[in-house]
């Protein structure tokens, strides 16, 4: 398994053509809806932690003229209130289903002007008049900074995305902080021009929504909007738009790296506390210490809800609420990282600032999900060291943790002194330096320990339903996972098809060993194999061995006959995708959206990776099944820039 993955801990109009898809969008009976200007709306964010001096209340920044908002350094700050730039001619594309339903806003909303207006940035709908009292919520923009590509990229931040307002569901409870990418130039642009391109932005609007459909925690996607004045320079000169996104969070490592490197105590700690209690669910909410001897990659749970804001305990191992805080987030991150690695999503570009600190797939650029099974495979065609390539995504998260890590150390390494008024105010006494970073260390190292079990029982967990078993034995990883994904790579088959076909497999088709090599088949392209697979009854053999071990242990899990062959084909189906964006259809809907202004086909798709399990959509058989079939054989494998 370790060739497959390095698990070192090392405004616009509303259109006719978005009715089909919205009515996709009722809510459950029991949860109300509002219209957009209505929805709860909140600002935690901005309340609890520290603004840019220069434009401290959004009246001093809504009275300035834009371009003296920078861009420009900023430091003591976690954000810098700036409004949306107004866009000429928008017109709204598309509409997430899904999303209207997670932020309890009515579908028959969306022919509104407020509706429009807002998910543009033509209009601020969170104050009355010309200009915001400064207890109004008004728009910000989040700073950080971030190792790219593994090197220190000081300052970034929010260069192109403006975050409108936190708004809460009433039924479930949960907050999100609605926010506009490609809102125009920020403090935080540096160079560029704040800007998102259409092509891009489609990219996004899908992939976060198919995420999420998944099951893969991931940031989302509300709204796009296109912008067809808007001429954008990128390799070519291309239109822009405006994708309205949403998250329980905005923030990443890279929002903690920036005070680190500078030197900011009072910052880190402001973000440390805001994160634990306000982000996540209190200190008590914390995961607390794993009991000795009981690391091992089972322990998905851990006990929580004994330990709250106190420091506590004593020596080397000792573990304060600020480390249970860094294992709550390495937890959450290790989870996702085995999400992506069990349905072959892979990011392209995971530097700390494109790491959450909630564990939410966040910010894509060149990403795709795996054609032929290629565990060496990136997305990014500038990543010629293969840095981010599918295999190395496990270790380089844990790479970003470990700068979190570093970030936090002074604080994780306090241990019970984390209170003391001495340490809060002046910092590390030369006398507890040596103990305080022995501690950090070994909370660290610890932790890394507590991720690679995490990933791997996430990882397993996910690749058992995956394969249609209900229990795990030991034997499975070597036997069924590794074996299944050095046979995919050597033969150069396709990875999700591969689970989907296997899913309506009947066992009574493969008893003997000539019925499994005439099955072997289901796993080849619609070409045959490829030149570099060998021959064609070798390939068959190697795939008939496997298929008798999986049968085995279908059989011991699911009994024999139709109706076991018919429950776990079930249970398959529902955890086997049988549509996931990938590169080449993103590419011809691009093509389709932007050159042949089609717009029908926008809903189609998204219609489709909001319901990836379904046989069908109700839309055009033909073109379903070829958006679910083979990949055409030279639109594999595709890469991309990083520019958007």
């Amino acid at each position: 398994m370790a060739s497959h993955i390095n698990t070192t801990a090392d405004k616009g109009h509303a259109n006719g053509h978005m009715d089909a898809a919205l009515s996709t969008a009722v809510p459950s009976s029991t949860q109300q809806t509002f219209a957009i200007r209505d929805v709860p709306k909140s600002s935690n964010f901005t309340s609890h932690l520290p603004p840019d001096a220069a434009f401290p209340t959004p009246s001093a920044s809504h009275s300035a003229p834009r371009q003296s908002l920078g861009p420009r350094l900023v430091k003591g700050a976690a954000y810098t209130f700036v409004r949306p730039e107004p866009i000429q001619n928008p017109e709204l594309l598309a509409v997430s289903p899904a999303a209207l339903a997670s932020l309890a806003i009515d579908p028959a909303s969306v022919s509104s002007a407020d509706f429009r207006d807002a998910v543009s940035g033509d209009k601020i709908i969170t104050f009355e008049g010309e200009k915001p009292a400064d207890e109004d919520i008004y728009p910000w923009a989040q700073c950080y900074g971030g190792y790219q590509f593994g090197q220190w990229a000081g300052q970034l931040g929010d260069g192109r995305a403006i975050s409108l307002f936190e708004t809460t569901n009433p039924s479930t409870k949960i907050r999100y902080e609605l926010q506009l990418k490609g809102a125009g130039r920020t403090p935080y642009s540096r160079f560029a021009d704040g800007k998102a391109v259409l092509r891009s932005s489609i990219r996004e609007f899908v992939v976060s929504e198919a995420l999420n459909a998944l099951g893969i925690p991931s940031t989302r996607a509300l709204s796009l909007t296109l912008a067809p004045d808007a001429q954008i320079r990128r390799e070519r000169t291309e239109p822009g738009a405006v994708v309205a996104r949403f998250a329980q969070t905005w923030l990443r490592i890279g929002t903690f790296d920036l005070p680190r490197a500078r030197g900011d105590r009072k910052l880190t700690r402001q973000l440390a506390e805001y994160v634990a209690e306000e982000v996540f669910n209190g200190w008590e909410s914390l995961p607390t210490k794993v009991p000795s001897g009981e690391l091992k990659d089972t322990a998905i749970e851990v006990k929580r809800g004994v330990a709250g804001k106190e420091c506590q305990g004593e020596g080397e191992e000792q573990e304060n609420r600020f480390a249970r805080l860094y294992r709550e987030i390495a937890r959450r991150n290790a989870k996702t990282v085995a999400a992506w690695q069990a349905y072959a999503f892979t990011n392209g570009v995971l530097n700390t600032d494109n790491t959450s600190i909630f564990g939410l797939s966040l910010d894509f650029g060149p990403f795709a999900f795996l054609d032929n099974f290629d565990p060496n495979y990136t997305p990014n065609h500038d990543d010629h060291m293969l840095r981010y390539s599918y295999r190395n995504q496990p270790s380089m998260i844990w790479w970003n943790l470990v700068r979190l890590g570093e970030a936090l150390g002074e604080l994780i390494g306090a241990g019970a002194r984390c209170d003391d008024e001495e340490f809060v105010n002046e910092g590390v006494r030369k006398d507890w330096a040596d103990e305080l970073v022995k501690r950090a260390e070994n909370i660290i190292d610890k932790t890394g320990e507590e991720y690679k079990a995490v990933f791997l029982a996430e990882y397993k967990r996910l690749m058992t339903a995956r394969l249609g078993l209900k229990t795990q034995r030991d034997s499975d990883f070597d036997v069924l996972f590794s074996e299944l994904l050095d046979t995919l790579q050597a033969l150069e088959l396709d990875f999700n098809h591969a689970f989907r076909r296997l899913s309506g497999l009947k066992m009574a088709d493969v008893v003997s060993e000539e019925q499994r090599k005439e099955v072997a088949g289901i796993l080849f392209h619609h070409e045959g194999l490829s030149g570099l697979a060998g021959s064609e009854g070798d390939a068959r053999a190697r795939i008939a061995t496997w298929l008798d071990r999986w049968r085995t242990r279908v059989i011991e899990d699911w009994g024999e006959g139709d109706d076991a062959d018919a429950e776990r084909e079930a249970a398959m189906k529902k955890v086997n995708p049988k549509f996931v964006p990938r590169s080449w259809i993103l590419d011809e809907l691009i093509e389709r959206v932007e050159k042949k202004g089609e717009r029908e086909i926008l809903n189609h798709i998204m219609h489709m990776a909001l319901n990836p399990f379904q046989e069908e959509w109700g839309w055009n058989r033909e073109e379903e099944e070829r958006f679910c079939g083979d990949v055409p054989r030279y639109q594999r494998a595709m890469q991309c820039s990083c520019s958007s």
